[in-house]
């Protein structure tokens, strides 16, 4: 299609497989990579995405998913983030129906299976953007790069950093994203193929190409980047274009641009249907996420709250040095960067304004070569490079809008392509000038070893939250968020005390930090340490006035400490700022069974019941408490009602046993105390009431029977001492008797 150019595999002292064995090779070690992975948790935010997520379930319309953000929120909510990537969730709803629910396998398989295939995929995109784009007489593509085109994908597929996005399964979102995204620009290569010197092309493939980043930007929001790198290879690939020529002459206003080809070959109009294209896709975007931005605070991103520009330009670009430095040295890698994870730079005095005159000095070092090179070849590559290295990365960038992270290892997924364009081109020019090239290609082979490594020891960390968040403290210290989920992990499997101390930990680096300290209060609430739990909660909802569960712990610690009004009062304020609070209203009803207001305890439990049917300690306290004022026919009804909607809820076939005890129906309080015993045989209460039932009916044996199992499960049982002597006394009596 056009002359041809330098070859970049000439002094490559690299493999040279065919095509298909090339694919397979990179496949095989990409697979290799997170293969450990298959079988991990669900990790951090799977829980909110994936187990939280209420549009995963059959029971939520399709159409949700359009009108929702990815955590399942409204996109009309004031707390949604706005992210909207309905393709990504419904590849978890699909997940979620085939496996029959929640388990973790299934999601784990796809995101590698995924990664499996951008990296093969990967071995065509390099072989164009490093060899440039031929056809033969029949239209096949030509590989002008067979050996640098297979480093490039091997860099990609085993690069550490990427390990979020493939052993964390809300990574699906940058999978399906970048899948799409090169699918996209295949797609448009696909225009060229019946191309002679670029005179040609098919309109069908540049719409496709649309749609394709279309559909990336519905799996994440980077995908609509790739409409601007394909304008970006037209004009450079396709069009060759010297940019630093078109700059010089709009400088000097040359009428003669269309000899350097701006207008030739469909140029102006290829970049109109790109442009038009992505101004749709984007206007349609912001109709249906709102006009409003998503809120974020500031240990999101603190920087981006600076109130000087000077501080939020330089952290800005500190970030940007430390997301390069990822991608040069992946060994320090992190869940989360937020909460003090990496200090302000507030002074030029800062030691680290090294690293930000390190990135501009390569970066500009880097575009001069692209701009100024007398070779159209290293030009053509270096900015490809940069194209694909900074143009993916503009969206988390802070430029155009704030977003809500300071560092995220998943959003340099894309923008890794660039990375191993660049460092292959490196490569090539080191083994040109080199006089042992196997050397410098064992020294390459060592990196890729030494990643697939780092990726296997990684993705075994994602396997479990414990891993996770501990492989966290020796990287981010200052981060308060680290601490609280190393505390909530512990706090989760019992280990209270452990928990405590991460908690304080959390409180200490950020003072305000009010879920630790909702988290902390509640520990010390189970462990009767009231007066420093009530000091915290109060602290939290003085922070952040609007956190409902706070007023709901704090309302918790006052009613225990018999300061009933006060406990009554935190209640209703945690219900005004969550109106749909279940658990808040089932505790405010224990305020008022507590107080002997039980038709107040009675309306407060059913509302919990009313929000959260299966709410089993609300429908538990109802029947209890109506059966202990004598309604027993009311209890009754509530009973079967709760079992209706819970079926195999054991307590609630307890308390319901109970009732219908009371009632004489022993037949049918036999069957559920059975039933109830079946289901947790341990209970000594449900061995000691059948016993009591037998007890009542006459069936002394049976009852004796159960009296022993009751005791031997726990002999303090309450009362069923003092009943089974009962019973021990009447049997003794009726043998006398007999005997007699």
């Amino acid at each position: 299609m056009a002359q041809t150019e330098p070859n970049l595999d000439h002094d490559v002292s690299w493999f040279l497989l065919p095509s298909y064995w090339a694919k397979l090779v990179v496949a095989l070690i990409s697979f290799l990579c997170f293969a450990n992975s298959y079988d991990g948790d669900f990790v951090f935010d799977d829980s909110e995405a994936i187990i939280n997520n209420k549009d995963l379930r059959a029971e939520t319309p399709l159409g949700d998913l359009w009108h929702h953000d990815f955590w399942g929120s409204k996109l009309s909510s004031n707390t949604s983030h706005k992210s909207y990537r309905p393709l990504t969730v419904l590849t978890f709803r699909i997940n979620y129906l085939f496996a029959g629910g929640f388990y973790p396998v299934g999601f784990h398989v796809i995101n590698i299976i995924l990664h499996c295939t951008i990296s093969v995929l990967m071995v065509d995109v390099f072989s164009i953007l490093l060899g440039g784009l031929q056809f033969s007489n029949k239209g096949r593509r030509l590989n002008l790069a067979p050996k640098t085109s297979l480093l490039a994908a091997l860099l990609f597929a085993v690069h550490p950093v990427h390990t979020e996005c493939v052993a964390g399964i809300v990574g699906r979102a940058d999978l399906l994203c970048a899948l799409f995204f090169l699918l996209s620009f295949l797609g448009y290569c696909k225009a060229f193929r019946e191309n002679k010197e670029g005179h040609h092309f098919s309109i069908f493939w540049v719409l496709v190409s649309v749609i394709l980043g279309a559909v990336a930007m519905l799996c994440k929001e980077q995908g609509i980047t790739i409409l601007g790198l394909n304008a970006v290879f037209d004009a450079l690939v396709i069009n060759k274009l010297n940019v630093l020529e078109l700059i010089q002459k709009l400088l000097h206003k040359d009428k003669s641009l269309e000899n350097i080809g701006l207008l030739r070959k469909g140029l102006l109009f290829r970049i109109t249907l790109l442009m038009s294209g992505g101004a749709s896709i984007l206007y349609i975007r912001w109709r249906i996420m709102g006009t409003g931005p998503p809120a974020f605070t500031e240990v999101d991103n603190p920087a981006s709250f600076a109130d000087s520009l000077f501080v939020r330009a330089i952290n800005y670009n500190y970030y940007y040095s430390l997301n390069a430095w990822l991608l040069l040295c992946p060994w320090w890698l992190c869940f989360d960067w937020s909460m003090g994870c990496i200090p302000l730079i507030k002074s030029v005095s800062d030691w680290r304004i090294i690293a930000l005159a390190a990135l501009w000095f390569c970066l500009i070092g880097l575009i001069c070569q692209a701009l100024c090179s007398k070779d159209s070849h290293k030009r053509r590559i270096l900015t490809l490079g940069l194209g694909f290295l900074i143009i993916p990365f503009l969206p988390a960038s802070n430029l155009f809008f704030r977003v809500g992270f300071v560092i995220a290892e998943r959003v340099i997924y894309l923008p890794s392509i660039g990375y191993c364009i660049l460092f292959t081109y490196g490569f090539s020019l080191l083994s040109k000038q080199a006089k042992k090239k196997k050397i410098l290609a064992v020294a390459v082979l060592g990196i890729l070893v030494i990643n697939v490594m780092r990726c296997a020891l990684r993705s075994s960390q994602w396997r479990s939250e414990e891993q996770l968040f501990r492989s966290a403290l020796s990287v981010c210290p200052l981060n308060a968020k680290v601490h609280y989920n190393v505390g909530k992990n512990l706090a989760d499997k019992g280990n209270q005390s452990a928990a405590i101390k991460y908690y304080r930990e959390a409180v200490r680096l950020n003072p305000k930090y009010v879920h630790a300290m909702n988290n902390l209060g509640n520990i010390l609430k189970e462990r009767n340490e009231l007066q420093e739990a009530e000091e915290l909660l109060s602290l939290a909802v003085q922070i952040q006035p609007d956190f409902a569960a706070a007023w709901m712990n704090l309302g918790i610690v006052q009613n225990s400490l018999r300061r009933f009004e006060e406990a009554e009062q935190s209640y209703w304020t945690a219900i005004k700022h969550r109106k749909k609070y279940p658990d808040c209203y089932y505790n405010l009803g224990r305020l008022y069974a507590d107080l002997n207001r039980h038709i107040d305890a009675l309306n407060a439990w059913r509302n919990a019941t009313v929000l959260k049917p299966e709410h089993s300690l609300a429908w538990n306290n109802m029947i209890i408490l109506l059966d202990n004022t004598g309604n027993l026919a009311q209890a009754e009804a509530v009973g079967r009602e709760a079992l209706g909607l819970i079926p195999n809820d054991h307590s609630l076939m307890f308390s319901l046993a109970n009732v219908l005890g009371k009632s004489q129906k022993y037949k049918e309080s036999e069957a559920l105390f059975l039933k109830a015993i079946k289901a947790n045989p341990n209970a000594a209460s449900y061995h000691g009431n059948l016993a009591v039932l037998y007890h009542r009916w006459g069936n002394l044996d049976l009852a004796k029977k159960h009296y022993e199992v009751s005791l031997k499960l726990d002999p303090t049982a309450p009362g069923t001492k003092e009943n089974y002597n009962l019973l021990r006394r009447k049997l003794e009596q009726l043998q006398k008797k007999g005997g007699a």
